[in-house]
């Protein structure tokens, strides 16, 4: 019997911040002046939980499939864009085991809507809660984080091959 096949993927995004656009955080929407700019929804956290997936699979990257010159994609959910990764990965005979984040941001505080956050992905994923992890940090006021222009976030995510 051939042993499973266990592969980590690594997964990262950034947006600038934008008056007006809404903050959308792993699927939750965040009170919150400011919202990252980008095709979709911009939600940084899924990009980088997708981009951390599609690694692991060895399947390129969230650009290479969803591309932002598409206009089918422009403004489209970032959980539908999980949804379709996690049915890829599903169809190359691939299992999430694990989902690993952290979210830089200067503000907002996270830690209120953490609990929503990781309900979200964990259900969008068909995951139990405790697979998937979700930390924030700050940029102790440097760089563009720091300064409130811009919002990242990184992923490690663990997969098996069954």
């Amino acid at each position: 019997m051939k042993p499973p096949q266990i592969r980590t993927g690594i997964g990262y995004d950034i947006h600038p911040l934008q008056e007006g656009r809404p903050l959308i955080i792993g699927g939750v929407e965040i009170p919150y002046p400011k919202g990252p700019a980008g095709h979709s929804d911009a939600d940084v956290l899924l990009h980088a939980v997708a981009d951390a997936m599609l690694g692991a699979a060895g399947d390129g990257d969230l650009g290479t499939h969803f591309p932002d010159t598409d206009p089918q994609y422009r403004g489209i959910s970032s959980l539908r864009l999980l949804e379709r990764v996690r049915d890829r990965l599903k169809a190359g005979g691939f299992v999430v085991l694990h989902i690993d984040t952290v979210v830089i941001a200067q503000a907002p505080k996270l830690q209120p809507y953490m609990g929503r956050i990781r309900t979200r992905i964990a259900e969008t994923m068909n995951m139990e809660e405790g697979a998937v992890n979700i930390k924030a940090k700050t940029a102790e006021g440097l760089d563009s984080i720091g300064r409130g222009e811009a919002i990242a976030a990184q992923a490690v995510c663990t997969i098996m091959k069954e």
